[in-house]
């Protein structure tokens, strides 16, 4: 989770890594941030509002 409204890619380092590691039993990283939008950062990898898990 990030408490920002913008990210950069070194954000999704951690969950890159762990994909890495995971191989194939990874299926969906997501970064919950204080944005508004969700999208897609790279293949398995999101980013989500933090408000998106009241709505």
């Amino acid at each position: 989770m990030k408490a920002s409204a913008t990210l950069i890619n070194k954000d999704f380092i951690g969950l890159q890594r762990f994909k890495n590691i995971a191989g194939n039993r990874f299926k969906l990283g997501v970064l919950l941030y204080d944005g508004d939008h969700t999208m897609a950062f790279a293949d398995g990898l999101f980013i989500v509002p933090i408000s998106a898990l009241w709505s």
